[in-house]
């Protein structure tokens, strides 16, 4: 915990149009938006022993001291990348503080001078292989009731069209363009709207939901309550991490994440051949870096690319 510094606590709140934090909130989806608060009030917490949140603190009055101490309390406490996050959000906030003429431009650039960091250089997560897809697939189509075919419309989706789980819980029938195999992906990670498509395997799969689901309009995935009836009612992100580990466990299948679907969704179109900005585009990355990361050919790939390499000569008879 850092020392508690007054100084640092609001004491009369300030208009939320002139508040760093709540402007630099506001600029971000639904989604990211309570995510980056409590980063926020995490790092308000710190610089005030629990005194401060948020829109309590006085992000104005911060300078590198204070930043510099947030980097080493974050990097003791979080992973990188989580700490790298918070970090970012922390720099953004004092940059709406400029904007709003609230911090000097001089004290501005010294409090944002603090380094990332470092991250390890190990992947996280994993791609599931060919067999484990089909095994998911398997105990969720071989389950008669409407969360088998809903479980098994979720997982269409998510290794279909590499959908994050926020993304694919915000899908309404209305976004669905099946006779194109078209999916509207409205106000994904950075706001940003974009069109991605299933294979065909994925839209059968998902017309058997639709039979069972109904046609009444809303959320694409529903709720199937205890007697085995579709609620029409959203389902959650957290209700989607609780699906797949338990069809994980009915299928024997190693341990794995909602966002490892989207790794395999990545790696298997670049193991195809697809070009790493047409994956970006398809996964909603916003430079095609990040996209890499999400690469998880393993060394099989590497040695079968470079078999493709010709050497002039090399048959010729020594």
């Amino acid at each position: 915990m850092l020392r508690a510094t007054a100084t640092l606590v609001l004491t009369t709140p300030l208009p939320l149009t002139e508040h760093p934090a709540a402007v630099y909130l506001a600029t971000l989806s639904p989604g990211s938006r309570a995510t980056m608060q409590q980063a926020l009030d995490a790092i308000a917490s710190l610089l005030t022993d629990g005194v401060a949140d948020a829109l309590t603190l006085n992000w104005a009055a911060l300078r590198y001291k204070h930043t510099a101490a947030v980097r080493a309390a974050l990097m003791e406490k979080y992973a990188p990348a989580t700490a790298n996050k918070m970090l970012s959000a922390l720099r953004r906030v004092l940059k709406e503080a400029l904007r709003l003429e609230l911090i000097d431009p001089l004290d501005y650039a010294r409090a944002v001078d603090i380094a990332c960091i470092k991250v390890t250089k190990q992947l996280r997560g994993r791609a599931l292989c060919e067999s484990e897809i089909a095994a998911l697939m398997d105990v969720c189509l071989n389950d008669p009731t409407p969360a088998g075919y809903r479980d098994a419309a979720l997982f269409a989706l998510l290794r279909g069209a590499g959908l994050r789980r926020r993304e694919v819980v915000s899908l309404d029938v209305a976004d669905l363009d099946l006779g194109i195999g078209a999916i509207k992906v409205r106000s994904g990670k950075g706001g940003k709207d974009r069109t991605v498509y299933l294979p065909q395997e994925a839209i059968s799969i998902i017309e058997a939901w639709l039979k069972i689901r109904g046609d009444v309009v809303g959320s694409l995935l529903c709720q199937v309550n205890k007697a085995h009836r579709v609620v029409s009612k959203r389902l959650t992100p957290q209700a989607v991490l609780f699906i797949l580990q338990k069809r994980a466990k009915e299928a024997q299948v190693a341990s794995f994440s909602p966002h490892d679907l989207r790794r395999t969704f990545c790696s298997d179109l670049l193991d195809s051949g697809v070009d790493i900005v047409t994956v970006q585009k398809l996964a909603g990355h916003a430079d095609p870096a990040t996209t890499s990361r999400y690469d998880r050919r393993g060394e099989e790939t590497l040695r079968r690319a470079v078999q493709t390499l010709k050497i002039p000569g090399s048959k010729r008879k020594q």
